[in-house]
This record gives structure tokens, sequence and C-alpha cells, in this order.
């Protein structure tokens, strides 16, 4: 046996005896060692032999997040898919075959609120190089079977009323969610645990553009984005699953649009509920519990908090209505008072 290949199949062994998903911190260290032969074209295979341990953990890791929905790269989120079915198997040709369903949102200046559920199946290429100790991990989408997509709620009275409107909407939360999946992600993980979860491929050494620059292996970002959260209308980010003790959610943002916005943090059985609430009914209500902590987002002004909690899964709700919070929104239905939101979502050491 050819010594390199020896070597890189005893990183396999001590990759997989550190019993973390996609590499321990340990073992994706020492693939970076070792980066020139790792990223070899000729060791694709023993790659995907790496990922398979990691990809044991592949719908753990799809059901505990959202899928944020954008009508392009450089637009902010208008709306969220969150699987909550998953199931994954490795094919004779070495790709991974996933079927998936769940719930989502969206929003359109034609129906305002839309919500829906979908299921389907995508057949992902995967493989992954090394910058350092940073891995980047390609899913490429080479077939998507996307089935049983039902728009369930339209907000807009006018739009309810109009049965044209309700194909035109399918059609529209369909082909949100399809562009979506058919371009694959990339997955930036770093030696800490921090991972980026990014739409598209990211060439190694690169990054994709985020509101805000994260430096330090102190904390773990959950997301970087930007949303937009319009009138009568919520955004939950997460779920955000927090795995040891002594943590705490850190969320960093500003608010543009002139209107200031209530920022809850909900457990998982809270978020949920008050979730299910949003996609159930065409008009936002109240939330179906008390919020853990919120504080008030006001425009222009840096907002920073800190909110310590035990082990568990968590929702971070922007809040843009009169039924939760502290805020209540001006009611104009010929004036949209969207409020842009670019956040970073945290898990760090409490204080």
């Amino acid at each position: 046996m050819n010594p390199m290949r020896m070597l890189l199949g005893v990183l396999v062994l001590a990759v997989s005896a550190s019993g973390c998903a996609s590499c321990s911190g340990t073992g994706q260290r020492m693939l970076g060692v070792i980066e020139g032969p790792i990223n070899d074209p000729g060791n694709r295979s023993l790659r995907r032999s790496i990922m398979a341990f990691g990809l044991k953990e592949f719908c753990h890791e799809m059901t505990t997040r959202n899928a944020p929905l954008k009508l392009n790269e450089d637009s902010p989120v208008t709306g969220r898919f969150y699987p909550q079915t998953c199931s994954a198997r490795e094919m004779s040709d070495g790709n991974l075959s996933v079927t998936f369903g769940g719930p989502g949102y969206a929003w359109t200046n034609v129906t305002k609120k839309l919500t829906f559920s979908t299921n389907g199946a995508i057949e992902y290429d995967q493989d992954f190089l090394m910058e350092g100790s940073t891995m980047y991990a390609y899913f490429h989408t080479k077939k998507l079977a996307s089935s049983d997509f039902r728009t369930q709620i339209i907000e807009q009275p006018i739009a309810n009323m109009m049965n044209q409107i309700a194909p035109m909407a399918d059609g529209i939360g369909r082909q949100l969610v399809n562009s979506q999946l058919s371009q694959g992600f990339t997955v930036i993980r770093e030696a800490n645990g921090t991972a980026d979860f990014t739409i598209g491929k990211v060439d190694k050494g690169k990054r994709p553009v985020h509101p805000y620059e994260v430096r330090g292996e102190d904390r773990i970002t959950y997301e970087n984005l930007r949303t937009e959260v319009h009138q009568n209308q919520r955004d939950f980010i997460g779920p955000i699953e927090v795995e040891d003790s002594g943590r705490a959610l850190f969320f960093t943002g500003t608010v543009d649009g002139g209107v200031a916005i209530d920022v809850l943090f909900m457990t998982k059985s809270e978020g949920e509920a008050s979730l299910k609430l949003y996609l159930d009914y065409p008009m936002t209500g109240p939330l179906s519990g008390t919020p853990i902590a919120a504080d008030v987002m006001q425009p222009g002004v840096a907002f920073k908090k800190i909110v310590p909690v035990p082990k568990g899964l968590y929702f971070i709700v922007l809040d843009n209505t009169a039924t939760a919070g502290q805020v209540a929104p001006p009611q104009n239905p010929l004036d949209d008072r969207a409020a842009a939101v670019s956040y970073v979502a945290q898990i760090g050491e409490a204080p």
C-alpha cells in the first residue's frame, strides 16, 4: 500500500474514534496538517470515507436547523423551511440520498404571509476540502424530486377570494423552496465547531458575505444573515441547539426601516407551539407562552442581548406585530413598514 494512503487511512480511524459528527476538532486539525494530500483529487474516495462518519448525523443537523429562503443570494431572508422528518442513506455510487418533509412560510407582496408544507427527495454528490484546519464540505444537488407541495394559508384576504391566486401562490412557494434546494449547499466548519451553512458553492479559502464579521473561536455562530420582517409578521430563528450547560445565547443586530421590533427568546416547546400558530392562521395572534427573555430593538441603534440558558433547543423570534412584546407597530394596510434586520445569533460561554 502507498505509505501516504496508509497514513490517511489511520487518520480516518482517528477521526471516527473521536465520536463527534463531521470530525472532532482534534481530528479536523489532524486533517489540516496534511492538507495537500487530503485535497489531492486522487484521494476523493478517501475523503468520502471520512465524510461518511459525519453523514451519520446529517438528519440530526437537518432537523435542528431551518433553511432560510431568499429570492436570490443578495436578497434578505423572506421565509423559512423547517425540516421535521429526514432519512438519509449512502447510495451504491457513494452519493447521499435524502428524503425530507416539513412546514414553512414565506412573504410576498401578492399573498402577504404564505405558509406551506412540502416533502421531497434529494440526491447529493458530496465532498470536502481542507484550508488549514478549516473544512469546506460540499453538497452538490444531483437530483431534486420535490413532491406534495401544499399551500396551507394565504394571509391576503383579496388573494383568498380569488381562486386564480391560489395556484399562483403554490407556484411561488414551490419555486422559492426548490430554487434553494437545487443549488446545494456548502458547510464551512471551523475546528471549534462553528459551522457556516451557505446555499450554493463557496470556493475553498473564500467566505460568503455576511452582515457581521465574526472573529475568534469563543462562540459558535448559528446564523449571520439579513432578514425582512413585514408589518404584522414574525420571523422564527431556530431551532438553536445548545449542547452544554453553562452557555448563553448571544444576539447582535441592527434594524432599518424606521420601526422598532421585539426580540423574543423562547424554549423549544413554546417556540414550536408559537410557530405552529403562525403557520396555521392567516392573521398573527398572541404567542403560545411567555418568552424566557425579551427586549426591543430600536431602529438605527446597535442591539446586543445575552441570555444564559441550560442545555436544550431554543428560538429567537423577531416580532413586528401588536399581539406580542412591547412594541405596537402602526396598522396601515396601505403602508407596509417592514423592518430590515441584520443579525448574528451565537452560542457561547455564559458570563
